[in-house]
């Protein structure tokens, strides 16, 4: 009997151990730094295990969903829109995210990763359906800003966080794409007709600025002799007044001399006919000069 007990006892003994045991392996969850785990009590939800050493009671409690918390990206997509002056363009997109809410994540949608793809695609075709195809091509940062602010919105009540939306390119067809390398064309050669006339236009001013400062100067010549000749006058005038007629006879003796100088200045040989007067011009200019001295 006592044998007996004793090998029941024992018996029991290792099972409850081997129940300890099981119970502190089912009970206690490590959990990745890279992952939540959803746990469930008898279907609903209890608790969202962060990373590190985690207690759940066992056989009560299970570990129903491991959800990654590291940042994903969808697939590329390629979906049609319409611009506002009516261009059909291919738009390829791309998003990234991360789960930040797993109980959000788990139970309140079912493909996620279709979920926002599709969500992405109707917010492009909407934002590109308020711009026309220049403003496309041109404002690309201000329309991703906008998809991802309105993408983000959006899917906060599935429990991720939308971290980065990108349009990567904006493809056209073939007729479209024709026309705008001929309005570029066009654009280019109006571009270059206005350089071409504002460049002539220029040159005409610049002409005109040239002949008028030249006037100027010319203006300012003849004013300057005219100054000087009146100057020269006046004062003619006055030894006229103080000396009466031997001043005036004087200046004439002296233009006579002068004009027989030139004469005689003429290349080559020739013959200088002189007026009978010319010496009489030449006592009178040394007499009076004696007489000034």
């Amino acid at each position: 009997m006592d044998i007996n007990d004793l090998s029941g006892g024992n018996i029991l003994l290792i099972a409850l151990a081997l129940f300890v045991i099981l119970c502190i392996f089912l009970g206690v969850r490590i959990v990745p730094q890279s992952e939540k785990h959803v746990v469930e009590r008898f279907g609903r939800l209890r608790a969202v295990l962060g990373p590190g050493i985690n207690f759940v009671i066992p056989f009560l409690d299970r570990i129903a969903h491991k959800v990654s918390v590291l940042e994903r990206q969808l697939p590329t997509a390629s979906q049609d829109a319409i611009t506002a002056d009516n261009v059909l363009v291919k738009v390829e997109t791309s998003v990234f995210y991360r789960v930040t809410e797993p109980e959000k994540t788990v139970y309140r949608i079912r493909d996620i990763d279709g979920a926002i793809a599709t969500t992405v695609a109707g917010i492009v075709r909407s934002e590109i359906g308020k711009l026309e195809l220049d403003q496309v091509q041109s404002n690309r940062s201000q329309l991703i800003e906008r998809v991802r602010e309105q993408v983000a919105a959006m899917v906060d009540d599935w429990g991720v966080e939308v971290t980065r939306a990108e349009i990567l390119d904006v493809n056209l067809d073939d007729a479209t794409r024709s026309a705008m390398l001929q309005q570029l064309n066009a654009e280019r050669a109006r571009r270059a007709q206005v350089t071409e006339a504002e460049g002539k236009k220029r040159a005409v001013e610049l002409q005109a600025d040239a002949e008028l400062y030249q006037a100027e100067q010319q203006a300012k010549a003849k004013r300057v002799t005219a100054d000087a000749e009146a100057y020269a006058t006046g004062v003619i005038a006055e030894a006229i007044s103080r000396n009466g007629l031997e001043a005036a006879q004087y200046q004439v003796a002296l233009a006579q001399v002068g004009a027989l100088e030139s004469m005689a200045k003429g290349g080559g040989k020739q013959t200088i006919l002189v007026p009978a007067n010319a010496l009489e011009a030449f006592s009178n200019a040394f007499a009076m000069f004696k007489g000034r001295v």
